[in-house]
C-alpha cells in the first residue's frame, strides 16, 4: 500500500467520525430532552433544543459549502468541527434551558459545514468514479444510520451516564477527527482573494430562518393563518426575492444561479427535498405509532430494521451507480417512496411483527437508503469542478428543509384527524369533552398507558393509529413529485462526469 493509499485511509476515518458525529446529534436529544427537563427544567421551551440546532445548520450549509470552494476544503472543514465541538462542551455544561438552546444553535453552525465538506473532500480523493462511489455510498449509510439511530443512542447515553454525555461524547471523536484530518490532509490554497458575496449571505440566513420559524411554529404556537405565520412566509418570499436578485449580479455568488440549468440538479433538488420531508415524518410517527398504537415496549422493532435496511441500501446502490443511470436508480427510490407511504397508509394496529419488518426493510433499503448516495454523486458529477463545495450542500439543504416542511404538515394533519376522531367517538365511550381535549396528546398513551381504563384506551390507540394513517397521505404526495420530478433528469451516468484528482 502506498503512502498515498495509506494517508486516503486516515483522512476517510476522520470524515467518517467527524459525519457520524454531527448527524447523530440530529436527533439525539429527542430521547434524552425528558432527563434534561427534569436537571433544567425549561418544559415549554423543549421543541428549541432541536429546533436551534437544525434552524443554525440549514441556514449555514451553503455559505460553508461555497467557501469550501473559494477558500478551501481543509479549512472550513477544521473550522466547523472547531465550533461543533465548543458547542459540544458547552451543552455539556449547559445550566438553563436557554443556555442549553443557545449552545445547540452554536452545535448546529458547525454542524453546517461539516455535512457537506465531508463529501466534498471525499470526491477529491480519488479520480475513480467506481472508488468514489462506493465510499460515498458507505458515508450516506453512515448518515441515515446515525440520524436515525440518534434516539437510540441518547435513551443508552442518558440512562447509564447522564444526558450531558449525548454531548460530551463528541469531544473524543471529534478531537480524533480533527488531529487527524489536520496531519494527513494536504491540500493546495490559492492565493487569490476572492470578493465575498455579504450581502447574498446575509438574505440567504434571514430567508432560510423565516421560513423555517413559520413551518416550526404553524400550527403550534400559532395558527397556520395568523399574522405572525403569513408574516414570516411574506418576510421569507421577499427576502428570497432579494438573495435570488443579489446573486444574479455578485461576483462571487454564495449560490451560482447557473448551476440550476442541468436538469439534473434541478430534479435531484426536489427528490432530496421530497425524500427528506418523507423520512422525517417517518421518524417523528413510527416510534409513537409503534409504542402508541401496536403496543410494543419501546420502538426498537421498528426502527432497527429500518436503520440496517437504510444503511444496506445506501452501500448496495452506491455500488450501482456506475452499472445504471443516476435517473434509473433515483426513480426506483422514488417508487419505492410512494409504494412504502401507500403501505403505510394501511398499517392496522393487528400488522404482524414479521410484515412490519418487511415493510421497514423496504421502506429503509429501497425507498430511503439509495437516493442517500446516489443524489451527492448527480449533482456533484453534474456540474462543473469548481462548484464542487457548493453542490454538496445543496444536497443536505433540501433535504433539511424538506424535513422540516414533512414534519410539519404531517403534524398538522395528524392532530386535526385525531382531534377530529376523539371528539366524534368520546360520547359512544363516555368520555367528557374536558377529559378528552386532555388526552388529545399522544404522550399520554405513550407514558400513562396503564392509568386510562382498557375501553378508552383501546379507542385512543385506535384513534391515534387512523390519524396517523392519514398523514402519511402528505408522503405519499411528496413521493409522487419525487417521482415525477427525477423523470425530467438528464439520463447521466457516473463516468460521464468524471472529475480528476483535486490539488
Amino acid at each position: 500500500m502506498s503512502q498515498s493509499e495509506k494517508r486516503n485511509h486516515f483522512i476517510i476515518l476522520a470524515l467518517a467520525l467527524g459525519l457520524l458525529m454531527s448527524s447523530l446529534d440530529n436527533t439525539i436529544t429527542s430521547a434524552a430532552i425528558s432527563h434534561i427537563i427534569k436537571d433544567i427544567g425549561g418544559f415549554e421551551s423543549m421543541s428549541w433544543v432541536f429546533t436551534s440546532y437544525v434552524l443554525a445548520a440549514t441556514s449555514t450549509m451553503l455559505i460553508f459549502g461555497k467557501m469550501s470552494d473559494l477558500f478551501g476544503r481543509k479549512l472550513f472543514y477544521l473550522l466547523g468541527i472547531t465550533i461543533f465541538l465548543i458547542g459540544s462542551a458547552l451543552c455539556g455544561v449547559a445550566q438553563s434551558i436557554e443556555q442549553l438552546i443557545a449552545f445547540r444553535a452554536l452545535q448546529g453552525i458547525g454542524s453546517g459545514a461539516l455535512f457537506p465538506i465531508t463529501f466534498t473532500i471525499l470526491f477529491t480523493l480519488s479520480s475513480d468514479p467506481k472508488y468514489t462511489a462506493r465510499i460515498s455510498g458507505v458515508f450516506a449509510g453512515i448518515f441515515g444510520l446515525s440520524s436515525i439511530a440518534g434516539p437510540q443512542v441518547g435513551t443508552l447515553l442518558s440512562d447509564y451516564l447522564g444526558w450531558r454525555w449525548c454531548f460530551y461524547v463528541n469531544v473524543p471523536i471529534g478531537l480524533l477527527s480533527l488531529v487527524t484530518l489536520l496531519f494527513s490532509l494536504k491540500e493546495s490554497r490559492s492565493h487569490t482573494k476572492p470578493k465575498i458575496d455579504y450581502l447574498g449571505t446575509v438574505t440567504l440566513i434571514v430567508s432560510c430562518i423565516a421560513v423555517m420559524l413559520a413551518l416550526e411554529w404553524g400550527g403550534k404556537a400559532y395558527e397556520w393563518f395568523s399574522w405572525q405565520i403569513i408574516s414570516l412566509f411574506a418576510l421569507a418570499g421577499i427576502v428570497g426575492v432579494a438573495f435570488i436578485m443579489v446573486e444574479r449580479h455578485a461576483q462571487e455568488p454564495i449560490l451560482p444561479l447557473q448551476i440550476f440549468q442541468n436538469r439534473m440538479v434541478v430534479a435531484t433538488c426536489i427528490a432530496c427535498l421530497s425524500q427528506g420531508a418523507i423520512m422525517f415524518a417517518a421518524i417523528t410517527y413510527l416510534p409513537i405509532f409503534a409504542v402508541a398504537v401496536l403496543g410494543y415496549p419501546n420502538s426498537n422493532n421498528v426502527l432497527t430494521p429500518l436503520m440496517l435496511s437504510l444503511t444496506g441500501g445506501a452501500v448496495v446502490f452506491g455500488m450501482l451507480q456506475t452499472k445504471f443511470s443516476f435517473r434509473s436508480l433515483m426513480a426506483f427510490s422514488m417508487l419505492a417512496c410512494v409504494v412504502s407511504s401507500i403501505l403505510l397508509m394501511y398499517v392496522s394496529p393487528g400488522i404482524s411483527f414479521f410484515f412490519l419488518t418487511l415493510l421497514m426493510i423496504l421502506f429503509g433499503f429501497a425507498a430511503i437508503g439509495p437516493l442517500m448516495s446516489i443524489a451527492q454523486n448527480a449533482i456533484v458529477h453534474s456540474v462543473d469542478k469548481k462548484y464542487m463545495g457548493i453542490s454538496s450542500s445543496i444536497v443536505g439543504f433540501c433535504r433539511n428543509i424538506g424535513g422540516v416542511l414533512g414534519a410539519s404538515i404531517t403534524s398538522a394533519v395528524v392532530n386535526q384527524n385525531y382531534a377530529s376522531i376523539v371528539s366524534k367517538g368520546a360520547s359512544l365511550h363516555g368520555i367528557s369533552l374536558e377529559k378528552a381535549t386532555d388526552l388529545l396528546n399522544p404522550e399520554v398513551l405513550m407514558r400513562e398507558p396503564l392509568q386510562i381504563e382498557p375501553s378508552v384506551h383501546s379507542f385512543l390507540s385506535d384513534s391515534l393509529g387512523s390519524a396517523i394513517n392519514h398523514g402519511y397521505i402528505v408522503g405519499l404526495i411528496f413521493a409522487v413529485i419525487g417521482f415525477f420530478s427525477v423523470l425530467y433528469a438528464g439520463p447521466g451516468k457516473l463516468e460521464r462526469y468524471k472529475h480528476g484528482v483535486e490539488s
